[in-house]
């Protein structure tokens, strides 16, 4: 194609790419069979409800970010188009499926641009690899820059519901639309 780099190319096949149900569905049924720590720490599956239908649904995406024991921060691709990611704005009220373990509920917030850009660089800073072949395919699907001022690319922080001190999971309600309860000091759920 003339006038056009490798790089944008590969970004260009990359973004058509994640348009095929079959593959990006794919890492769903390998968490739903209980194999998803073949994806290592950097994925995790989110289950949230639909905002019409009301049904479960589920997208496996990359962890930007993991700033403490209970919070993971992702970033949608395809920008405010992306399915989830209107499900979620619907309900925060999320699980969170990371390798082999049981899910954890989860309440979602977005970003500002502020905070999403600061993710992005430190993501960038240890993963300048990924970063290198990701940021291309993600300014294809956003039709959009990102610079480290501030980027149009969505991302939700996830904050595990009912962590305790220590580290483990208070497991709440199975069904991610049940309410769910916070843990409190004192040992109190």
């Amino acid at each position: 194609m003339p006038g056009q780099t490798s790089s944008s190319v590969a970004a260009a096949w990359a973004a058509r790419l994640m348009r095929v149900r079959w593959i990006v569905r794919a890492p769903v049924w390998l968490y739903r069979a209980w194999l998803g720590f073949v994806f290592g720490s950097r994925l995790l599956m989110l289950e949230h409800t639909g905002r019409k239908t009301g049904i479960r649904r589920y997208a496996v995406l990359e962890a930007i970010d993991h700033p403490g024991p209970g919070t993971y921060i992702v970033a949608a691709g395809f920008g405010d188009h992306a399915q989830w990611l209107r499900n979620v704005w619907a309900n925060p009220h999320v699980r969170v499926y990371t390798g082999s373990r049981r899910p954890v509920p989860a309440t979602a917030r977005p970003l500002t641009r502020e905070q999403a850009a600061a993710a992005l660089t430190a993501y960038a800073g240890r993963h300048p690899r990924a970063w290198a072949a990701l940021k291309p395919v993600f300014e294809t699907t956003l039709g959009a820059r990102i610079d480290s001022d501030g980027t149009s690319l969505p991302m939700i922080a996830l904050d595990l519901v009912g962590k305790r001190p220590g580290g483990t999971p208070q497991l709440a309600g199975t069904a991610c639309t049940a309410p769910v309860a916070r843990w409190r000091p004192g040992g109190v759920p």
